[in-house]
C-alpha cells in the first residue's frame, strides 16, 4: 500500500511541474565582452490543456555576466503567436474562462512573464495574451493572438 501512495504522490508532483519552453531559435542583438551576448529568443509552449495548439513567444534576453549567471533583469517586452499545430484541437478538460497557461521568471526576484488563455465562447476562439508583471509595478506592454476552433468542436468551459 505505501508504494501506491508514493506512486500517486510522484504522479501528482510531476503533473504540477510548470510548462517547459522549447527553445526554437535565438538571434544575437548586441555583443558583450564577457558572458553571453544580448539576444532575442523564440520559444515554443504547448498548451497543456489544449492539445494541438502551440504558442511561440519571442522576447529579449539580457547577456553579459549578470545575464549568464541569471541575475540580469530582462526587458518587459514579448510577442506571441499561437497556432493550431495538430490536425484537430483536443481539450483534456473543461477550461476556465481565463487562466495562466505559463509563467516564467524574468529577473532574480520580482518580474515574471505570463501567457494567459482566455476563452471567447461567442466566437469559439482561444485568445492568448502575454505580458510581464512586477511585484510593485507591472508593465503595460503586451501582445495578443487568437486561435479559432472549428464550430463542430465547442470549447468546454467550466
Amino acid at each position: 500500500m505505501p508504494r501506491i501512495g508514493f506512486a500517486l504522490g510522484m504522479i501528482a508532483a510531476i503533473a504540477c511541474f510548470p510548462v517547459q519552453a522549447e527553445l526554437i531559435a535565438e538571434v544575437d542583438t548586441a555583443f558583450r565582452w564577457l558572458g553571453k551576448d544580448d539576444r532575442v529568443v523564440v520559444e515554443a509552449y504547448d498548451d497543456p490543456k489544449v492539445h494541438g495548439v502551440s504558442c511561440y513567444v519571442s522576447r529579449a534576453r539580457t547577456g553579459g555576466v549578470k545575464g549568464t549567471i541569471g541575475l540580469a533583469e530582462d526587458k518587459a517586452e514579448a510577442s506571441i503567436a499561437c497556432r493550431q499545430v495538430g490536425e484537430v484541437i483536443h481539450f483534456t478538460e473543461k477550461l476556465p474562462r481565463q487562466e495562466d497557461v505559463f509563467t516564467e521568471r524574468m529577473s532574480i526576484l520580482f518580474k515574471r512573464l505570463h501567457v494567459v488563455r482566455v476563452v471567447d465562447s461567442t466566437r469559439n476562439t482561444l485568445v492568448y495574451l502575454t505580458y510581464s508583471d512586477r511585484l510593485i509595478e507591472g508593465s503595460p506592454k503586451n501582445s495578443i493572438t487568437a486561435v479559432p476552433v472549428a464550430r463542430g468542436n465547442p470549447i468546454p468551459v467550466k
